[in-house]
């Protein structure tokens, strides 16, 4: 079997079982976070299609994702996440699919849906594992869907080198043909490395269009402001999929920057945890 092992375990994220299982309880439980960390629950309603949540070290963006995942949980389990990610090194296809095998972190392997992973193939998305290699962006993921659902949750790998609103729209209407029990999940950082007064304002604007599900906005708005928020396209994809699967509200789950959970506001990243409901 092909297995994809972590690049950046000791890094962005612990490098052992036991440390990465206490960076994510911590963030649950951290100020920032949702203040528990949650059990599944097995009767939830599955109301969740998709998620946006942050993919920095967990010591920076953790407590913000925490309430994505809390959310999760609480709307029951799920069998597959496509999980959605900016391709940040430059390598491989415009739209890069992890086609099977399956992903290694320190809380096992992550088995990737095979039929899934192939039935999105077409058009601009290819199968092609070098994209991923050195991505960081997918793997922050799944560390939190193996604490919550173990070894039972499959996963889809998206990476997006192309960004623009086409290549948004088809990755979107690829994956709105998805089917099964299956969350979404756009992984994205917001503004980067700027003073915060500047991060919150342009990231507000841009959460905004996440709440409305407006797509041509959030564009209009990221070129307006200059916003260096890294995972536009996946966002888009994800939201233009989303109300396709029957998505007909959003909800910002929590704000911060990296100045809250750091305490160093020279310069901020800026991270949001949003749900997408039927």
């Amino acid at each position: 079997m092909n297995v994809r092992k972590p690049a950046v375990a000791g890094t962005f994220y612990a490098s052992t079982r036991d440390g990465v299982v206490g960076q994510i309880e911590w963030s649950y439980r951290h100020r920032l976070g949702p203040g528990d960390v949650p059990e599944v629950n097995e009767s939830g309603p599955r109301e969740i299609v998709a998620l946006v949540a942050p993919h920095a070290g967990y010591m920076a963006s953790g407590p913000v994702a925490a309430h994505a995942y809390s959310a999760l949980a609480r709307d029951g389990r799920v069998d597959t996440a496509v999980i959605v990610g900016p391709n940040h090194t430059g390598y491989g296809t415009a739209v890069s699919v992890w086609p099977s095998g399956a992903w290694s972190t320190p809380l096992g392997n992550a088995q990737v849906n095979q039929d899934m992973a192939k039935s999105l193939l077409g058009g601009i998305v290819h199968a092609d594992e070098s994209a991923h290699i050195y991505e960081h962006s997918i793997e922050l993921q799944l560390p939190w869907l193996q604490h919550l659902y173990g070894d039972a949750v499959q996963i889809v790998p998206v990476a997006m080198l192309a960004q623009d609103a086409d290549t948004a729209s088809e990755v979107g209407e690829a994956l709105s043909k998805v089917t099964g029990n299956v969350v979404l999940i756009a992984s994205t950082d917001l503004t980067h490395y700027e003073p915060p007064e500047a991060a919150t304002r342009k990231d507000a604007d841009v959460i905004a269009t996440l709440v409305s599900l407006d797509v041509d906005e959030m564009y209009r708005r990221l070129r307006a402001e200059s916003c260096t928020m890294c995972g536009y396209g996946p966002v888009a994809a994800v939201m233009h999929a989303a109300q396709k699967l029957g998505a007909t509200r959003a909800e910002l789950l929590k704000y911060a920057t990296s100045g809250d959970t750091t305490g160093d506001y020279s310069r901020v990243v800026g991270y949001a945890a949003v749900a997408f409901r039927r």
